[in-house]
């Protein structure tokens, strides 16, 4: 089966053809400043960037009548358990209401909407995995403080995707695993995943867990309160230097992992320090997620950018490695992620869900 895959981002527009899980044809398309300023809101773009998208498939030749399915990136819905998920109309009204912020991935379900209706053939549309993606048990919703509760806030379409593709790559379902997925990238989320659900998993956008590249994850509270009301930062000042310019930034003035781990290689040893540091803290909350899973861990699974780390592997290996097997996916592909839902959901091995 052929799909147009989408992928919105601020200032351009990823598509693709796959045949299957085969991707055929791929083009960014990139979106000028003076183009993207004429709109008002993210979401009022949705027309303009269909129609160049639609003009981009007939320049290159793709007959829009071998497209089977459309699949956009998921947008900040309302919590909703992971899979894929049949663009209906109560999903777009959702999507068109910004009922959980503002994003350009919000465009994803809208224009894979609209250029199904340009296609006709009964061709469906769907999203997959979005970020806001809660399959949390009650017990992990805790923080200490009723006001704070714990939020599901991570990189739910990579972890579900290498989740799925290790299982695939055992010959097991994904339902029958116990894995702890880590996500390596500008941000950076540890899943437990049992039974087909991520039962528990560090918020990675709003300050929990290891630090990462560019974001703090936990730090001490009371000194952050503090800080907080030292009249020395605005609100908006002190989330940005949770999110944005902490973590690695903070510390090294740059978010350039590579950068961080060829310095420290050659003998920097703040650069080494500062490395090492993030690779522990991951480490510790990988053994945080050990004990949800009791212990009983089929494999752990790392992916993102930062999994093509050699240092990183060595040390994971060391701190980790007695706990389960360590399987490395470097990288993150959204498009393959996608396609490959969408596939997997024609042979009946993922579940075709609908948004209520």
């Amino acid at each position: 089966m052929k799909t147009l895959v989408i992928n919105p981002g601020s200032t351009s527009t990823k598509i693709a053809i796959y045949e299957g899980i085969k991707p055929l044809w791929t083009k960014t398309l990139r979106h000028s400043a003076e183009e993207i300023s004429k709109y008002p809101k993210i979401i009022d773009q949705y027309e303009f960037r269909k129609q160049i998208i639609i003009e981009s498939l007939e320049e290159a030749g793709v007959d829009l009548n071998e497209i089977e399915a459309v699949v956009g990136r998921g947008g900040l819905l309302k919590p909703i358990p992971g899979g894929i998920y049949l663009v209906n109309d109560k999903l777009i009204a959702d999507l068109r209401k910004e009922m959980m912020g503002e994003h350009a991935s919000n465009l994803g379900g809208l224009i894979a909407n609209e250029i199904v209706k340009v296609i006709g053939n009964n061709t469906k549309a769907y999203i997959v995995d979005p970020v806001v993606v809660d399959e949390m048990d009650d017990i992990a919703r805790f923080s200490g403080s009723p006001e704070l509760p714990r939020l599901s806030i991570f990189h739910a379409l990579n972890q579900k995707a290498v989740a799925r593709r290790y299982a695939r790559d055992v010959q097991k379902k994904y339902q029958e695993l116990s894995l702890i997925v880590v996500h390596l990238g500008g941000g950076i989320s540890i899943g437990v995943h049992k039974g087909g659900r991520v039962i528990d998993v560090n918020n990675a956008l709003n300050g929990e867990g290891p630090f990462s590249p560019e974001r703090t994850g936990t730090v001490p509270v009371a000194a952050l309160t503090k800080l907080c009301y030292s009249g020395k930062y605005t609100e908006a000042e002190m989330l940005k230097k949770l999110t944005g310019k902490g973590g690695m930034y903070a510390y090294l003035g740059t978010t350039d992992a590579k950068e961080v781990e060829d310095k420290a290689a050659a003998g920097d040893e703040k650069c080494m320090q500062v490395y090492k540091a993030m690779a522990y803290q991951i480490a510790k909350e990988i053994g945080a997620a050990a004990t949800v899973l009791k212990g009983k861990i089929d494999a752990i699974l790392i992916t993102g950018g930062l999994a093509y780390s050699y240092l990183f592997e060595e040390w994971f290996e060391d701190y980790v490695g007695f706990l389960a097997p360590i399987k490395f996916y470097p990288g993150e592909d959204e498009m393959q992620a996608l396609a490959e839902s969408v596939y997997y959901s024609s042979t009946g091995e993922i579940e075709i869900k609908e948004y209520n």
